[in-house]
């Protein structure tokens, strides 16, 4: 029978360290696809996709943030730049809120982590909470700015 180590600091630091090499490969090709498509999904290709009414504005902010996942800071430069354009704030928020939590590009690494039935129920809880919370955020600052 084999004896098991005492928890230590460096036993746990240790095995962290091989957790992130086994998934470094899983990271790296995450990152690289979402570089992929940070560079052909431009603002403008975004912004004629959206100004069909509120239900279809955060549908599509909600698919296109979630197709485009990326950084946070980023998404912020984005959202500027498609408010600039005209874009609707419910598209917006909505496709903020899906480029942080949502990401179909990442759904492989998210399944072989966490296995596939974890994975589906929280993609499908954050789009439809993704939704929501854009459309109640818009109406939110609506009546607040009244």
């Amino acid at each position: 029978m084999k004896q098991e180590q005492p928890i230590t600091i460096k036993n746990a630091i240790k095995k962290a360290i091989m957790n992130l090499i086994t998934m470094m490969p899983m990271l790296l090709g995450v990152i690289g696809l979402i570089g992929i498509m940070q560079t052909y999904i431009t603002p403008d290709m975004l912004s004629k996709l959206f100004g069909y009414g509120v239900v279809a504005d955060i549908g599509t902010g909600t698919l296109m943030g979630a197709i485009s996942a990326g950084n946070p800071a980023v998404s912020y430069i984005i959202a500027e730049e498609l408010l600039t354009q005209g874009v609707t704030l419910y598209a917006v928020t909505a496709f903020i809120l899906a480029w942080v939590t949502l990401g179909i590009v990442q759904l492989p690494a998210e399944t072989s982590v966490f296995g596939l039935r974890f994975t589906l129920y929280k993609n499908i809880l954050t789009l439809l909470s993704t939704m929501l919370v854009a459309y109640f955020t818009v109406i939110t600052l609506q009546v607040f700015s009244s």
